[in-house]
C-alpha cells in the first residue's frame, strides 16, 4: 500500500494527527519482528521475514518495546513510516540509512536532543512530542517538512525553523516559551499550536501568510498590545485565548473582534454577526477612551519634560550668575587660582558639554520637546513656569478663563521679572488673590514691596526651595506689616491671627515712621502713585489747622492715610531698573559735563579776543581818527564824495 499524507488532515491538539495516521497502517506486525543481539551488545538488529516484508513493505511499528535506543535496521531502505511511540530511547540514531522516510514518530521518549536526522531528506511527518528536548535544532535539511510536533517539551525558545518553508502544522503546546517570535520564513504554516506555555507576548505572526488557526490558550498574555501583531494578519481565522488573564477582562472579547475582524471562531465558537456589530459599537467607546487617556498622558509626560527642561536651564542660570560673582570676588588673585576656577564651573555642568540622561533624551527626541518655558490652565489656578511664560500675560485671555482665575503660580522666574508684570497682571486676572513662588530668587525683605501695587492678595506662598527669604525669622511680618491694606489671610497655608498684624506692627512700624520722614517732600511725592498723591497733598493741606476742625472721622481718615503712605514709602526697585537709572543718570552726567566745557571753551575765547582787542585798540583808534581827518581836510571833496555814495546806492 502506498502511503500519501492527507494535506487536509485536521488540526492535532496533542497526537491527533498521528492517531489518524496510526488507525489507517496500524497493523500486528510487531507480533512478527523480533530483535537479536548483535556483534555490538549495545544496539539490538531488526529482523523481518521476506513475508512480512512484502505485506508491511512501506511501514513498521516498534511501538511499546521497551527500547533504549534505536535498532539497527538493515534492508529496509524502502520503509516510510516508522513509529517508536512510548519506549525510552534516549537519542535518535540507526536510522539515516532509511532516505525513502516520510514519517517518523518518536513520541512519548526520553531524547533531550534532535539529531541523527540530517539524512532524512524526505520526512515530511516528525513527531517527537512527550520527550526531553530542550532546544530545537539539526532541522537544516529536512527541507519538505509538513508536520513538526515538539509539544510536551522543555524548549523555551523558537528558533532554527526559518527554513522549513514547506511546513503547514507546529505544535510547541506545553513547553517553557515566554514569547513567540522568530517565526520568518515559515510561508506555508497553516496551524501553530502554543497551549500551556508562559508566553507574554506574540510578535512576526502577522508575517505568516497562510496561517488560518492559532492556538495560544492557557499562557500569561494580559493585553492586548502584547499580541497586537495578530490584527495584521490576514489570514488568521482561529484563535484562542481561554485560560489567559486578557480573557478575563471586560474588554476582551469586543477588542478582539474589532481588531480582528477576519476571524470566524474565537475560543472555539463560532463568531455571530451580532457580536461583531457590539463589538464595533462598545470598542469604539473604548477607543475614544483610550485615545483620551493618551492624549492626557501624553501632554502629563511633555508637561514634566517642558518643567524638567526649565528647571535645568534655571540652574544652569543660577550657576552662572554664581560663577561670574565669584569671579569678580576672585579678581585679585593669582591667575592660577583663576584658571582653577575656570576648570571647576566647567566640570559642574555636565549638561553644557552635552551628557544627558539617555532615557530622558529619548523621550525628549519622541515628543519634540524644546520649550524652555510653560503656561498652565488648571481649574482656577495660571501656573508660569520660566521667564518666557511670562508673555502669556499679552495674549488675548477671554473673560471667562481670566475670571476662573484666583491663584498664580511663579516656577524658575526670577522675581524682578515678575516685578515688571505685576501691573498686566492686576489687569488682566481681576480675581487672583493668591500668589505662589517657587524658584524665584526671593532674597530679601524690599522685594515683598512690589507686590503692594496689586489690587489684592488673600494668601501668600512662598517655597523656601529658591527663596532664601523664608530662612528670615520676620519675613512673615514683615510681609503682615507691608501689605496690611490687603487684610491678608493665609500665608504658607498658616492663617493669619490678630496677634500677627499687632506683632508686625510692633516690629515694623517705626521702620515706616523714619522712612518717611527722612525723605524730602519732593522724593516722597515722586515715588507715590497718583493716589497717594492726592491723599498726601491732603495731610499737608490739614497739618497745622487747629484742634475740632476736622471731625473724628476725618482724622481716623487721615490716621488711615498716614499708614498707607508710610508704607509706600517702602518700595522696590529691580536691580534692571536700578541699572536703567544709573544709565540714565550718567548719561546726563555726561550730558552736563559736555556742555559745561563747551561754555567753559567758549567763555575763555570771549576772554582771549578781548585780551588782543586791548592791546590793538589804541593803535586802531589813532588810525581811525587820522583817516577821519584826512578824508573831511577838504571840505568839498568830502561833501561831493558823500553825495555821490548816496546817489549810487538809490
Amino acid at each position: 500500500v502506498e502511503f500519501k499524507l492527507n494535506k487536509e488532515t485536521p488540526s492535532f491538539p496533542g497526537r491527533l494527527l498521528q492517531h489518524d495516521l496510526e488507525r489507517n497502517y496500524s497493523s500486528r506486525q510487531g507480533d512478527h519482528i523480533n530483535l537479536v543481539s548483535s556483534s555490538m551488545p549495545s544496539f539490538p538488529i531488526l529482523q523481518r521475514s521476506s513475508e512480512e516484508k512484502i505485506l508491511y513493505s512501506d511501514r513498521l511499528t516498534l511501538e511499546r518495546q521497551k527500547l533504549t535506543v534505536c535498532p539497527i535496521i538493515d534492508g529496509e531502505e524502502h520503509l516510510r513510516l516508522l513509529n517508536f511511540q512510548h519506549n525510552f530511547i534516549t537519542r535518535i540514531q540507526n536510522i539515516s540509512n532509511l532516505q525513502r522516510l516520510i514519517f517518523l514518530d518518536l513520541y512519548d521518549n526520553q531524547i533531550e536532543e534532535i539529531s541523527g536526522l540530517s539524512t532524512l531528506r524526505s520526512l515530511r511527518v516528525l513527531l517527537l512530542g512527550k520527550n526531553r528536548i530542550k532546544k530545537i535544532s539539526n532541522l537544516e535539511n529536512l527541507k519538505s517538512l509538513d508536520v513538526l510536533d515538539l509539544h510536551g517539551n522543555q524548549i523555551t525558545k523558537i528558533e532554527n525553523v526559518n527554513h522549513l518553508c514547506d511546513l503547514r502544522v507546529l505544535n510547541l503546546a506545553r513547553n517553557l516559551l515566554s514569547h513567540v517570535d522568530n517565526l520568518n520564513g515559515l510561508d506555508s504554516l497553516t496551524e501553530l499550536n502554543l497551549r500551556h506555555n508562559q508566553i507574554t507576548f506574540v510578535r512576526d505572526v502577522d508575517n505568516l501568510p497562510c496561517l488560518q488557526r492559532l492556538f495560544l490558550s492557557f499562557n500569561n498574555i494580559s493585553t492586548f498590545e502584547s499580541v497586537c501583531c495578530l490584527a495584521d494578519s490576514t489570514s488568521l481565522s482561529d484563535i484562542t485565548f481561554d485560560g489567559n488573564p486578557i480573557a478575563q477582562e471586560s474588554w476582551y472579547k469586543h477588542t478582539i473582534l474589532q481588531n480582528m475582524m477576519q476571524l470566524r471562531q474565537l475560543d472555539m465558537k463560532r463568531i455571530t454577526e451580532e457580536e461583531r456589530r457590539m463589538a464595533s459599537v462598545v470598542a469604539k467607546k473604548e477607543e475614544e477612551k483610550k485615545r483620551e487617556s493618551h492624549k492626557q498622558s501624553l501632554l502629563k509626560e511633555k508637561k514634566r519634560l517642558i518643567i524638567n527642561n526649565v528647571a535645568r536651564k534655571w540652574d544652569l542660570q543660577q550657576h552662572r550668575i554664581t560663577n561670574i560673582a565669584t569671579n569678580q570676588d576672585g579678581k585679585d588673585s593669582d591667575s592660577q587660582d583663576h584658571c582653577q576656577n575656570d576648570g571647576s564651573t566647567i566640570s559642574a555642568f555636565p549638561e553644557e558639554t552635552g551628557s544627558l540622561d539617555s532615557g530622558l533624551t529619548s523621550a525628549l527626541q519622541g515628543l519634540s520637546v524644546t520649550d524652555t518655558h510653560l503656561v498652565e490652565v488648571d481649574g482656577d489656578t495660571l501656573s508660569l513656569y520660566g521667564s518666557g511664560a511670562l508673555e502669556c500675560l499679552d495674549r488675548n485671555w477671554s473673560v471667562q478663563t481670566a475670571g476662573m482665575v484666583t491663584t498664580v503660580s511663579f516656577t524658575f522666574i526670577e522675581f524682578d521679572e515678575i516685578v515688571q508684570v505685576l501691573p498686566k497682571l492686576k489687569i488682566k486676572f481681576p480675581n487672583s488673590l493668591h500668589l505662589k513662588f517657587k524658584e524665584t530668587n526671593l532674597v530679601m525683605l524690599q522685594q515683598f514691596n512690589a507686590l503692594a501695587e496689586l489690587r489684592r492678595v488673600d494668601q501668600l506662598t512662598v517655597d523656601p526651595q529658591g527663596n532664601p527669604v523664608v530662612n528670615f525669622t520676620l519675613w512673615k511680618y514683615y510681609v503682615l506689616f507691608r501689605l496690611s491694606h490687603f487684610n491678608m489671610q493665609k500665608i504658607n497655608g498658616t492663617e493669619v491671627t490678630q496677634n500677627d498684624m499687632i506683632m508686625a506692627e510692633r516690629l515694623f512700624g517705626i521702620l515706616a515712621h523714619v522712612a518717611s520722614s527722612e525723605l524730602p517732600q519732593y522724593h516722597l511725592i515722586s515715588i507715590l502713585g497718583d493716589a497717594r498723591k492726592k491723599q498726601f497733598r491732603y495731610l499737608l493741606e490739614t497739618k497745622g489747622k487747629k484742634p475740632g476742625i476736622v471731625n473724628e472721622e476725618n482724622n481716623d481718615s487721615k490716621r488711615l492715610v498716614g499708614e498707607s503712605t508710610n508704607r509706600a514709602t517702602l518700595n522696590y526697585t529691580t536691580r534692571d531698573f536700578y541699572n536703567e537709572k544709573l544709565e540714565e543718570i550718567k548719561e546726563k552726567k555726561k550730558f552736563c559735563k559736555m556742555y559745561i566745557e563747551d561754555l567753559v571753551k567758549e567763555a575763555t575765547e570771549i576772554n582771549m579776543k578781548n585780551e588782543a582787542l586791548q592791546k590793538l585798540w589804541p593803535q586802531m583808534f589813532i588810525e581811525l581818527v587820522r583817516d577821519a581827518v584826512m578824508e573831511i581836510r577838504n571840505k568839498n571833496s568830502y561833501m561831493k564824495l558823500c553825495l555821490q555814495q548816496i546817489t549810487d546806492q538809490k
